[in-house]
């Protein structure tokens, strides 16, 4: 039992982490059209991205992989029941990662166009279709012992579309707060103000997430039963508010820093909320997937253990290294300068 516990918070942990570094690439690439008025400024806020988007996404395959080896009935009965909503995230990733590589290598406006273009599309997508996943995820899905009984269309229920919304907005202010650190001149001063008026619907979707989590889903429930873990909660709204703060003392760094708080909180607050549920059945509670009945052998899980206390912190050591490495703005003249930039 121990031991799914604890691998119920390194699968919670993996994913706040994953949402928190590649958010800001998965906001950065929405507001890329936007923020870039010149073809130097997308590339520019392509090249802060360039030496960071692909690791990151190593946290998602880890997270996948780590449900897949510790609750591979829940990995297994999700790729399932999701399927077509993870294949459209699937494929909108490959078309951002091509769209990073494939935009420069041709000088011509129509192809930088249509690159830019699948950037915002394989940028937007995944933060709607994340959004809308875990949102069922929270509310439950409709399954029993016969399967299954939803469909594509039926997570786009209203619940979903609202933790849809929560997400895109959450990166893109994320994304925006990312771009007033690495970028300069105009572009900064641009991403700066577009996270400051981003920020005002945020705060209201994040009320009406709140608000609709109540009945829509039973997240409270370990939170009325522990009234502790609402520390939880409540530093994300105060990480939430942080970000305003910052932002009105011209301080990007550390509003982008309240920024990470407030994702790794909010998404924090919905596994808390979840334990000890994977995936809970909207029909009965019986038929949810939890870590007790969806876990691998505890001599699975004792070896996972091992090699993830081991290779984890060389992980985050060598993404740290590599921030810092890169931790510098990227300036237009750099960009006109270095050939091979994006």
């Amino acid at each position: 039992m121990t031991l799914q516990i604890i691998w119920f918070v390194l699968w919670g942990v993996l994913w706040s982490v994953y949402f928190m570094l590649d958010g800001f690439v998965l906001g950065s690439g929405m507001l890329h059209n936007i923020l870039g008025k010149t073809n130097t400024d997308r590339r520019v806020i392509i090249n802060t991205l360039g030496p960071v988007w692909d690791g990151n996404e190593v946290w998602l395959v880890t997270a996948g992989g780590a449900t897949f080896a510790a609750f591979p009935t829940t990995y297994a009965l999700m790729f399932s029941y999701l399927y077509t909503a993870l294949l459209l995230l699937l494929f909108s990733l490959i078309i951002r990662g091509v769209s990073f590589e494939f935009r420069g290598k041709v000088d011509g406006i129509g192809w930088r166009a249509l690159w830019d273009k699948a950037i915002f599309i394989g940028s937007f997508l995944p933060a709607l279709l994340f959004g809308v996943a875990f949102g069922n995820i929270f509310q439950g899905l409709p399954m029993d012992a016969a399967g299954y009984h939803g469909s594509f269309l039926s997570l786009l229920n209203p619940y979903g579309l609202v933790t849809g919304v929560l997400f895109v907005l959450l990166f893109l202010v994320h994304g925006a707060l990312y771009l007033s650190v690495k970028t300069t001149g105009e572009l900064r001063e641009r991403a700066t103000a577009t996270a400051a008026r981003l920020w005002i619907p945020l705060l209201v979707v994040a009320v009406v997430f709140l608000a609709y989590t109540y009945p829509a889903t039973k997240l409270f429930d370990n939170y009325l039963g522990l009234p502790f873990l609402l520390a939880v909660p409540l530093l994300a709204v105060l990480s939430l508010l942080a970000i305003r703060l910052f932002l009105a003392r011209n301080d990007g760094l550390k509003a982008f820093a309240a920024s990470c708080l407030t994702i790794l909180l909010v998404v924090g607050t919905g596994v808390v909320g979840l334990f000890p549920n994977l995936i809970p059945s909207s029909i009965n509670p019986q038929y949810s997937l939890t870590i007790f009945n969806s876990s691998s052998s505890q001599y699975t899980l004792k070896i996972m253990t091992v090699v993830a206390f081991i290779f984890v912190p060389i992980v985050i050591a060598y993404k740290i290294w590599v921030y810092r490495i890169f931790r510098a703005p990227v300036t237009a003249e750099e960009v006109l300068s270095d050939r091979q930039s994006y």
